[in-house]
């Protein structure tokens, strides 16, 4: 599994915003598109750095209402930690893990392609257990049922064995 099939189960659209946006354009759309990041692009299309709610309730603690009319780029994170679209899912995880982060923008030859967030990753995670859960259920059962089959054999093999053969 990789970043790739991460992206092939959600909408294509990657979100962004400029950098002299406010934080409360940055609120609305992150409402708007139920979404959790905003990446930030300046007027070229080239990324900048990404916006959280996190980092939106981390400015909004500090200055309270004022905080909504700051400029996006003062509130990003400047350092985009990115992904490829071939990268394995186990090592986005890994990698979100370790640095506590929540999106993880996909990135192909300086484009953004997509994001993928750590819900994803738990959905598709939840997916496969449940998949390997059924498997196992099967496996059981199907092994089950032949054991008990045996057991009827060999129990009537038993009982034909306590008579004598008469030929």
């Amino acid at each position: 599994m990789t970043a790739q099939t991460l992206l092939d189960r959600k909408a294509a659209a990657v979100h962004d915003i400029q950098p002299a946006a406010s934080i409360a354009d940055a609120a609305r759309l992150l409402s708007d598109h139920d979404i959790g990041a905003l990446v930030v692009t300046n007027a070229d299309g080239v990324t900048v750095g990404i916006i959280s709610e996190r980092d939106i309730v981390r400015v909004l603690s500090v200055h309270g209402r004022a905080a909504l009319e700051t400029p996006v780029a003062e509130v990003m994170t400047r350092k985009v930690m990115t992904c490829s679209r071939k990268e394995k899912v186990v090592d986005i995880m890994r990698r979100m893990t370790e640095g506590r982060l929540r999106h993880l923008p996909v990135v192909e030859e300086n484009q953004v392609v997509g994001v993928v967030s750590i819900r994803d990753i738990v959905e598709l995670r939840l997916e496969q257990i449940e998949r390997d859960a059924d498997a196992l259920r099967e496996y059981i059962h199907s092994t089950s049922r032949s054991r008990s089959q045996d057991t009827l054999q060999d129990r009537a093999h038993l009982e034909w064995a306590r008579f004598p053969r008469v030929f």
